[in-house]
């Protein structure tokens, strides 16, 4: 045969073999549109159900979800029990459903009214200011009933200063918000509803009957090979098989489908595909509006403005508490001043936070909150030179040194559930083990950051996860007492109807709650995002601005860099 012969020959045999292997192709735009066209699929069997009561709740469907990871011990068992009850939330009365909007509360239409000082009608520096809000519905009439989510803050934009309120629900659409008044001058008093207690109620539903409204998939690749299917904590078993990714340490579970023509070690990545849509009817939408129902404030009845004297010099009157209200702290002059055990120090200037972490090594771990740390302090100090690791700037790792006064940095992303972008399987890394891991010692400093990926979970996910990194910080503590520790709290964040029903700040307060409780007693810091975001004047987001970030990173450094005293013998 000629030449020519076999180079026709050749070519036919190279176009068979391509028309072969096309099928097996699979690009990144085409594996996420086969992925989320079948997730959605699955979407639209589950939403032919009736939403308000036939899916079984994440809690009690044992069946599908036998394979959550190890049992718990009884003790396990009462503090998950006692969490959960700490979390629960006032609802609306059974028959008290509302049939339309016009029953549920309206901002618009509700007002509070500044209490007045029972003695002189004066306030003054160390009393306690209280506000009583009374919600009405979209026709103006009385809340017979609580459940409303409301948040409120006292604030003075002449002196730049802020602090949250606490709520107080009296279950019959009447509130009270207390304040410590902690400075001298003017202070206004702003309330917001959040939520009406009617989409609270959508809300508890949601996180209790559609747990898995977040949809993960992971590409597996070998050659030219690749296929991409769904994952999660826990997965249908009818759907196929599966492949095991719970952590042998931990015990986190974690779970793919098996690919159809590939192993389950070929498993390339980790991304988030989307979100279960249309999971509430049509009366149940309109209770998420912007400007209407969602995050809209409140006006007073009369004013909202008092004038705050100095404290009083004689002994008649008792002083707030100021810890009693719940309060760490308070904004004057955009600088925040803690009020718990913790002094604030000022690091305005690079030579002061360079001075501070002089011989330290900072390890960051969790989700962008804390990644925030991680930019600003690269941002601030000239001398920090981060390293090139060719990894995503999102998920990291990412790592940052400054040589002249032997600083490193570190962050690194929490395993999954993490949402913001394509993540490689094998830099997935879960806290607990990266915390028993280090060595740790007074030159170690440690930040944890998760709470934003969790909000559509229910409370058990969480709390197993809390659970692992708060055994793996004792542990720390225990082989390297002086480890810096320090936990950072949620905090609000823009809403609109979307974010609402998987992000809502009323899941972030729960999520809150708890880590607060779970945290308690452990030689580390809490610190409050969740009260530095409330008090300032900036709009809540879920990455706070700048200015709130840098007082976030001079509570970390107080922290880091405080005196302490040496014990004798």
């Amino acid at each position: 045969m000629s030449l020519n012969v076999w180079k026709y020959i050749l070519i036919i045999l190279t176009l068979f073999g391509l028309i072969f292997l096309l099928p097996n192709i699979t690009t990144e735009e085409t594996w996420k549109y086969h992925i989320v066209s079948a997730i959605f699929k699955v979407q639209n069997r589950l939403q032919a159900t009736n939403l308000s009561g036939t899916l079984q709740t994440f809690r009690n469907n044992h069946t599908f979800c036998s394979h959550l990871g190890k049992p718990l011990s009884h003790k396990e068992e009462l503090e998950e029990r006692k969490l959960l009850n700490s979390i629960t939330w006032p609802q609306v009365p059974s028959g008290s459903e509302p049939l339309n909007l016009s029953q549920t509360s309206d901002p618009a239409h509700s007002l509070f009214t500044i209490v007045l000082s029972k003695k002189d009608q004066r306030w003054y520096v160390g009393d306690q200011l209280e506000v009583l809000v009374h919600l009405h519905d979209f026709q103006g009439r009385p809340k017979r009933y609580g459940g409303d989510f409301l948040l409120a803050r006292l604030h003075s934009p002449k002196y730049k200063a802020g602090v949250a309120g606490q709520v107080l629900d009296h279950k019959n659409g009447l509130y009270s918000a207390r304040f410590p008044l902690l400075w001298e001058g003017s202070a206004q008093v702003e309330v917001m509803m959040v939520h009406s207690s009617e989409a609270v109620a959508v809300l508890r539903r949601l996180r209790e009957k559609l747990p898995h409204r977040v949809f993960f998939v992971s590409l597996f690749r070998r050659g030219l090979i690749s296929e991409t299917t769904a994952c999660d904590t826990c997965l249908p078993q009818d759907q196929g098989p599966l492949c095991n990714y719970t952590d042998l340490r931990s015990g986190e579970p974690w779970y793919c489908y098996k690919p159809k023509k590939l192993d389950c070690d070929t498993r390339l990545d980790h991304a988030r595909a989307g979100y279960l849509k249309n999971i509430t009817t049509n009366s149940e939408s309109l209770l998420f509006q912007s400007g209407v129902n969602i995050k809209v404030p409140i006006h007073a009845n009369t004013t909202n403005t008092i004038t705050v004297l100095q404290s009083r010099k004689e002994n008649g009157g008792k002083k707030t508490d100021p810890v009693k209200l719940a309060t760490s702290g308070y904004y004057y002059q955009d600088s925040w001043r803690p009020l718990g055990d913790v002094a604030m120090r000022k690091f305005d200037t690079p030579a002061a936070i360079s001075q501070c972490l002089a011989d330290k090594v900072v390890y960051m771990y969790g989700d962008s909150t804390v990644r925030q740390w991680y930019e600003y302090l690269v941002t601030v100090l000239p001398e920090m030179k981060e390293f090139n690791l060719h990894t995503p700037k999102k998920a990291g790792p990412l790592m940052a040194v400054d040589d002249n006064h032997n600083i490193v940095l570190n962050y690194r992303c929490h395993g999954p559930p993490i949402m913001y972008t394509t993540i490689m399987a094998n830099e997935l890394r879960y806290i607990a083990n990266e915390l028993d891991g280090l060595t740790g010692g007074p030159n170690t400093v440690v930040a944890i950051s998760i709470w934003a990926h969790f909000s559509p979970f229910p409370g058990e996910v969480y709390i197993r996860r809390l659970r692992h990194i708060r055994t793996a910080v004792v542990r720390l503590l225990e082989r390297a007492p002086g480890t810096v520790v320090v936990v950072r709290t949620g905090n609000p964040r823009a809403l609109d109807r979307d974010v609402s029903l998987n992000h809502s700040d009323w899941f972030t307060l729960q999520l809150d709650i708890m880590l607060r409780a779970m945290f308690k007693g452990l030689n580390v810091m809490l610190l409050d995002a969740w009260q530095m975001c409330v008090a300032h004047h900036k709009p809540h987001d879920v990455h706070p601005p700048k200015v709130i970030v840098k007082n976030m990173v001079n509570m970390l450094l107080s922290y880091a860099c405080r005196e302490r005293t040496r014990k004798t013998a």
